[in-house]
């Protein structure tokens, strides 16, 4: 029950609800490349990531994956699904291992959603869902490849340590060979430096930006 009050969604919960709150949720320890849910799943959890990274995408007609968003810790996963009563229009996988607490959403529904505070941290949380979908429409219709690597370089540069570069290029939409162009390309142009495991050393933010802003 600790760990729900330092959850700041939850910070607001008196000690009552957080009892009750405990009652109906769990915490569960994925692995890289484990699966939290599958498109087209009903949803039955209100999912809240503890710690950890996850991937949400979509699969075309050819099984290819269509990346949409990465979840970083804390944050609510999905909740408008639960709350639309639809099912998961996309899949869920850790990029990175982590945990997240799995809350019995009738039971939630039923009880707690009744908290003004913890409703408008919802309504803020889908607000900022939205965003985000603005954002992944304005990258794929309107960032180039080169735009699409700087950005993740510069937002996300702990990930380009740990992730493959096929896995990069998926989370991008983009192929493998048209990656390893664009970085060979920022090497010669000294935006930046890889070492022999390919891994980042250094990279110019300030110019990097300026290819995507």
């Amino acid at each position: 029950m600790n760990r729900l009050k330092d959850i700041s969604f939850f910070s607001k919960l008196d000690e009552k609800d957080l009892k009750l709150l405990s009652q109906m949720s769990s915490v569960k320890t994925y692995s890289k490349g484990k699966i939290l849910f599958y498109e087209g799943e009903s949803p039955k959890y209100l999912h809240v990531l503890l710690d950890g990274v996850l991937k949400l995408y979509k699969t075309n007609f050819k099984s290819q994956q269509i990346f949409l968003h990465q979840f970083h810790a804390v944050s609510f996963v999905a909740e408008l699904a639960n709350f639309e009563n639809i099912p998961y229009p996309a899949t869920s996988e850790f990029v990175v291992g982590g945990s997240v607490l799995k809350i019995d959403y009738e039971k939630f529904k039923s009880t707690l959603l009744r908290s003004p505070d913890l409703s408008f941290k919802i309504i803020r949380s889908l607000s900022e869902k939205l965003k985000i979908m603005s954002e992944v429409l304005h990258k794929e219709v309107i960032l180039t490849s080169e735009a699409k690597v700087a950005k993740f370089i510069v937002e996300l540069p702990e990930l380009f340590g740990e992730l493959k570069h096929i896995k990069i290029a998926q989370l991008l939409n983009i192929t493998p060979e048209t990656l390893s162009r664009t970085l060979s390309k920022f090497k010669q142009q000294k935006l930046i430096e890889l070492d022999e495991n390919q891994f980042l050393t250094y990279c110019d933010a300030e110019k990097l930006q300026e290819l995507y802003e």
